[in-house]
Formats: structure tokens, sequence, C-alpha cells
């Protein structure tokens, strides 16, 4: 109804948006559960989601702390005190005093992507964003946090020391974008700390490249209508997702042709998986070939060419034991790339 709707927008002083990825349902609910109940602002959450696992993230969350907790609903309303949660498969925004679902491009190969989430924060509430990063691998959601506090807003992190995984708010901390830093059990402390400061209302100019990233990402998946030209000029790199050339959004930032978007840090973690990946089928094709030169000589007997699918055979058996034991000596534990 409209007098509700009213009453919603007129008490709903401003958003907390939150975002994690590895280790992020252990911190999302020791930070839940120091929220306090008459918390004036609304609580988005996004996490780093399989696309076709269901999530009961909102029901641990809802059980964890005094605020509830639902699943987030496109077009809904954003109200105080109540936290809204990430569904798989769909960017998580905010437009307004309203939730957008969006299948828009991924970004850092996630959907939902944090980065996606702390920008439409950005420009939607400016001085009165909060945005939180916790516990996580590699750096999504570092580019929103510096649109939130370019746009008047306040960043908090986890203490690298009290996360599972310190990469994300470690590199948030280097990156020079963060106000504040506590472990995910005092966050809600300072948060009821922040809120109840006195904000400064100014006028802020337009961030045009911000608002063509947060209309890509709240487009289709397949959108083909973006302007290539407007996102930056050539990097020379190539996107992962596609194969399509990336441009440059900023330093650190770069978008495709048809949106996905990656950080340098994410970009380059992307890079290793396909250099992984090439020299696992280079060391697959090497056994395949030995393997059939040694049954072309069995079947062909003594002579010359039963001698030359022999020399073909231990060639290819020398190269997969020095491929091997390189790809023994450089692949990293899973514990060395959760802290990237």
């Amino acid at each position: 109804m409209a007098g509700t709707d009213e009453q919603h927008n007129g008490a709903l002083r401003g958003v907390v948006a939150v975002g994690a990825s590895a280790g992020g349902v252990e911190a999302l609910s020791t930070l839940a559960a120091g929220l306090r109940a008459d918390l004036p602002y609304a609580v988005v959450m996004a996490l780093h989601l399989p696309p076709t696992s269901p999530s009961v993230l909102p029901r641990i969350i809802d059980r964890a702390g005094p605020l509830p907790a639902v699943a987030a609903t496109d077009g809904a309303h954003l109200q105080p005190g109540q936290i809204t949660v990430a569904v798989p498969g769909r960017h998580l925004l905010v437009v307004g005093h309203h939730v957008r679902l969006s299948e828009g491009p991924t970004e850092n190969g996630h959907r939902p992507a944090i980065n996606a989430l702390f920008r439409s924060v950005a420009l939607a509430f400016g001085p009165q964003a909060f945005g939180v990063q916790m516990s996580g691998v590699l750096d999504d959601g570092v580019l929103g946090l510096g649109a939130i506090r370019s746009r008047g807003g306040t960043t908090v992190v986890q203490d690298p020391d009290d996360a599972a995984f310190p990469a994300m708010p470690r590199n948030a901390l280097n990156a020079g974008v963060v106000h504040h830093q506590a472990s995910a059990a005092d966050i809600g402390a300072l948060l009821t700390t922040l809120v109840d400061r006195e904000t400064e209302e100014r006028e802020m100019e337009p961030d045009i490249g911000m608002e063509l990233e947060n209309r890509i990402a709240m487009g289709s998946r397949f959108d083909m209508s973006i302007d290539s030209e407007a996102l930056g000029p050539p990097s020379g790199y190539t996107c992962p997702d596609c194969n399509g050339s990336l441009m440059t959004v900023s330093e650190t930032g770069f978008r495709c042709r048809v949106g996905h978007a990656w950080s340098a840090e994410t970009l380059l973690a992307a890079r290793d998986d396909e250099i992984d990946n090439a020299l696992w089928i280079a060391l697959r094709s090497l056994q395949e070939k030995a393997r059939m030169a040694r049954k072309l000589a069995d079947n062909v007997g003594p002579g010359l060419l039963g001698q030359r699918y022999t020399q073909v055979a231990d060639e290819a058996e020398h190269a997969a034991t020095v491929l091997g034991q390189r790809l023994a000596a450089v692949t990293p534990s899973a514990g060395g790339q959760d802290d990237r």
C-alpha cells in the first residue's frame, strides 16, 4: 500500500551492505548476532554462491541474531531492521529503496558479486551507505568499497586476523579504501556507533563510469547494447569467461564487450587457472601419445618403423615426466590459494 511504502521509506535511514566469500557463513552469522534489534538501517548481504545450488543462508542468518532475515525478492522494499540475503545466480542490487535481482554479467566470475552490490548501494545512498567486507579469497568487493567511500559512505572490514580467509579484507586494507576494521563479533557494536552519527548531506557530482557499470549489472545476461567505447580503452587482455577483449575501466578494473567484469587480482588468478588447465591437458596428451606409440611399436614389431615409434614414446614419456615434476613443484595447496 502507498501509505506503507512511505512509512518504510521515511523510516529507512540508510543501508549496510555486507559481502563475503570463503568462510563467509560463519563470519556473516557472527556479525548478524551482534546487530542491534532497532537498527534504523536495512542490511543486505551477498555471499559467493554456486548458481544452481539452493541456499539456506537466509535461515542461518535469521536464527543467528535479533534481526529477521529473508531471501531477496525482486522489487521488495528495503526495510530498517531487516536483513535481505542474496540468492544463487542473481546479483543483489539496490535501486532507491527497493531490491533488484539481476542476471547481469558476472563480476570476478561471480553472480551474486560483492562489487555489484556495493556499487549500487553507493549510488543509491551515498553518505548513508555502509560497506562491510568479510572473510574471503582474492578481492571481490574491494572496488565496491572504493565506490562507497568515493560517494561519502563508510567502509568496514573484518580484521584479517579474525577472518578464516583473510585475503578479501587484507586486499581492501592494502587498497586504502577502508575506514574501520574490527572482528566479526565487534562489527555490530561498531555499526551501532557509526549509524548514530550525524551524516553530512552534500551534493554529489555524477559518476558516469560508476553509473554505467551499475546499469550493466542491472542488465540481462546477454545484453549486447553495451557501448564498449564508453567502458574505457582496450587493455590488450582477453576475458576468461568469453575470450572477448577487455577494456580498462580503472587502474585495477576491466570489463569485456558483453559486460563481464574483472579486478586485476582476480584476472591474474584466472590466468593461473588457464595455465594450470593447459598444462594438465598437455600432460594428458603426452601420456596418451606415449601409450599410443608403444602400442604401434608392439604392433609393427622389430624394424625401423618400430624403432621410430619407440623413440616417439620415449620422448613423450620423458616430456610427461618433466612436466609432471614441474606441476607438482608449482601447484599451490588449497590453503595457499585461499590466502591470495
